[in-house]
Formats: C-alpha cells, structure tokens, sequence
C-alpha cells in the first residue's frame, strides 16, 4: 500500500488545529470570518482546512403570530458542534509561533471556548 491511512487519523489534515470545547451552534459567518482571520495572518502562508460545513437550516416562529401557517424562511445556517475540531493548518510554510497567533485570532470569532493543538507525527 501507499501512504499513510487517514480514515480517523488527524494528523492527514496538518499539524496545528482549534479544537472547540463546548457544545454550541456555529454560524456559517462565524466560520467564515475565522477561516479569514487566520488566512490574513498566516498570509497565505500554509494549507487551512475548515472540517465543519454549516448545513442545517435554523428556522423561528415570529413572534405573536397564530398557530398553523408554517415557520418562516430560515434566517441563518448552522452546524451543531460538539467537541469537535474546526480548523486545521498545515506544517508547511508557517512556523508554530505564526500557526498559535493565527489560531488564537480565529478563536475569539467562535462563541465559544476552544484551544490550541499541535498534533504530533
């Protein structure tokens, strides 16, 4: 065989990862705006993976309406996120000091509390 397997390996991804530590509904802008917060600092620099896709409607009943008639359109898009690893970095071209800044920036877009990994090879 060739290579290396990657079925439920992270270490195929990169090197560097924000892991989410809370339950929580991520937004489809709040993914994007940590996707552009660590391609702005990284500046290009290495491969990022975003390992969430939102793609589960979030729908809400406007207020004082009568019963029946349906929901609504859906306002916003969301992904439920439990535990999970969000982004990736790859090793080539950022060094880890670069990567933690990068993380770090992307962390603050998330609602909720997240943290740095380096995994190993």
């Amino acid at each position: 065989t060739k290579g290396k397997s990657c079925r439920g390996n992270l270490i195929c991804f990169g090197r560097y990862a924000l892991q989410a530590l809370e339950p929580a509904w991520i937004t489809a802008k709040q993914i994007e705006a940590g996707r552009r917060a660590i391609t702005r600092y990284a500046r290009r620099g290495g491969k990022i993976w975003v390992r969430i896709f939102p793609d589960k409607p979030v729908t809400l009943r406007p207020t004082e309406t009568r019963m029946g008639s349906g929901k609504g359109s859906p306002p916003n898009i969301g992904y439920p996120l439990l535990n999970l690893v969000v982004y990736f970095m790859k090793w080539g071209g950022v060094s880890e000091t670069v990567a933690r800044a990068a993380i770090s920036i992307a962390a603050s877009k998330m609602p909720i509390r997240s943290q740095f990994i380096r995994l190993e090879i």
